[in-house]
């Protein structure tokens, strides 16, 4: 359908904000450290019933958000581009079944790295294919990566080629994820945010 229709309907201006960026659309490469962001403004309730809603279904269209927390649909965008502006939103997103995307293997690994290397470690950790999730963490390992390979052959390359390369990283341990089950935001479920 053309923009132009879409608009004509009234279908365009009730999207999700243009200032937040899909995060399909990322690029690949490790993007730069990002501006310091001021701190958040308290969160108010109508606040909160917007991020559940967004987080629940993130292709809300603002006039269904507005009616969902009863306020205008002004009010609701203003809403949203300030907490995209505060950082509260960080993206919009599809939630990927990675095995029906083509990646099959699944795995958590666990880092052990040099002592404040963190920065530099992330930085080559982000660059990796297939790393959706990175944390420094504490206990008995340094850093856990999510990834998600086509298969085990390309997650053995990863471990002990490019991972088991990088200087600062002194042992690692992967666990294969044999299932997984996706806890995001759910109308069924009790607000996270409240």
């Amino acid at each position: 359908m053309a923009a132009e229709q879409m608009a004509d309907r009234g279908e365009e201006q009730d999207r999700t904000p243009p200032t937040a960026t899909p995060s399909a659309a990322a690029p690949a490469s490790p993007a730069p450290e990002p501006a310091p962001v001021p701190p958040a403004r308290p969160l108010d309730a109508i606040d909160r019933d917007i991020l559940r809603i967004l987080q629940t279904d993130g292709r809300a269209s603002i006039r269904s958000v507005a009616e969902r927390v009863h306020v205008s649909r002004a009010n609701a965008y203003a809403r949203i581009n300030r907490l995209v502006e505060d950082g509260v939103i960080r993206g919009f997103g599809a939630r990927v079944d990675h095995e029906r995307a083509g990646q099959g293997a699944s795995a958590y690994i666990t880092l052990k790295i040099v002592q404040n290397s963190w920065r530099t470690v992330r930085e080559q950790l982000q660059a990796l294919p297939g790393a959706t999730h990175i944390a420094l963490v504490s206990g008995d390992f340094d850093v856990l990566l999510l990834v998600h390979t086509p298969d085990n052959r390309a997650l053995r390359e990863l471990v002990l080629t490019r991972i088991q390369s990088i200087p600062e990283v002194l042992s690692t341990r992967t666990l294969l994820v044999f299932e997984e089950t996706d806890l995001g935001p759910r109308p069924d479920r009790p607000a996270e945010l409240a």
